[in-house]
Parts: C-alpha cells; structure tokens; sequence
C-alpha cells in the first residue's frame, strides 16, 4: 500500500493533453501545427482545384517559364533531385501535361514542354502558398527576417531535421497524388 501512495504522488498532475497556455514549449508546437495545416489545407485546395499536388504544379511552372528545358534544369530551378523531377514528370506525361522530347542538335538530351492541356491546367492552380509567404515576408524588416530564419533553423534543429535536405515548397502530399 505505501508503495502505492509513492508512485501516486510521483505523477504529474496534469494530462499529456491538457492545454498548457503558460508554456512556451506548447506554443512552439501549436504554431507549428497550424503551419502543418495551413500547408496540408492549400495541399488539398490545389488537388481540388486543379487535381495537381504542389510539386506539380512548381515543374508545370518550371517549364512554362524556362521553356525548352532538361530534367536537370528544371531540378536546379526547382530545388529538388533529378529523380524527384523525374518520377514527377512521369506522372504529368502520364496526363499529357507535358511531353517529352529528343533533341535534334543531340539525340542524346531530352527536352521537356508543356502542352496545351498543361498550359490550360496550369492556369486554373491558385497561388501557391509559399509565393504568399515570400511576398509577406519580403515586407518585413531584415532584422525581422534575420530572426525569423534563424529561430526556425533552431527548431528544425530540436525537432532532428537539421541536416534535412528540403525544397523550399510548401507541400505535405506524396508526388503521385493526381487522379
């Protein structure tokens, strides 16, 4: 029985869900929850509209503002690997949203363009969330964005993604989301 009343008396008081509005840790984690839903929001607004996933569309737009274009140009314009790129652009050819080519100065360099019913799509994409983002942050001061960078690197740091690598593209959803 004493043994009982020990561990009793070593528990917290408080439930693991509880809210804790004093504590900052708790904070930290609402913002970033809300961040988490924001994107999967606009995630699930752009599939709706458009039946295409944030990647998508980002190498939709990649191509249309590059022109004719290869798969590693696109992957440095973008930010994300050629393999990315690649597996993405599979599925966009799969819908005849771009097309595939070879070149006729050297046949061994494929180019990339969109095609009328790419270009059609690609117009009916809302904005993207972090074009919305860049566009508020760049109003800010730059000892404000300073902070804001560097603060956000501290926790990704805590939360072990760090070393990560990550494009700068606002997306929760898997590359082979269209229908």
């Amino acid at each position: 029985m004493m043994r009982e009343a020990r561990v009793q008396q070593k528990e917290p008081d408080r439930q693991p869900d509880s809210k804790m509005p004093d504590d900052p840790a708790y904070e930290v984690l609402v913002a970033l929850r809300r961040i988490i839903r924001a994107i999967d929001i606009q995630s699930k607004r752009m599939s709706k509209i458009c039946g295409l996933t944030t990647p998508q569309v980002v190498i939709l737009q990649a191509i249309r503002d590059l022109g004719e274009v290869t798969t590693k140009q696109i992957s440095d314009h973008v930010t994300l690997s050629q393999a990315t790129v690649t597996t993405i652009m599979d599925r966009l050819e799969q819908h005849d949203l771009v097309e595939r080519y070879r070149s006729v100065k050297d046949r061994r360099v494929v180019h990339t363009r969109l095609t009328t019913i790419g270009r059609q799509v690609l117009k009916k994409a809302p904005p993207l969330l972090h074009e919305s983002f860049i566009d508020s942050f760049s109003c800010m001061g730059h000892s404000d964005q300073e902070k804001i960078v560097e603060t956000l690197r501290q926790v990704a740091e805590m939360l072990g993604g760090g070393n990560l690598d990550a494009a700068p593209i606002l997306d929760i959803q898997p590359p082979d989301a269209v229908g």
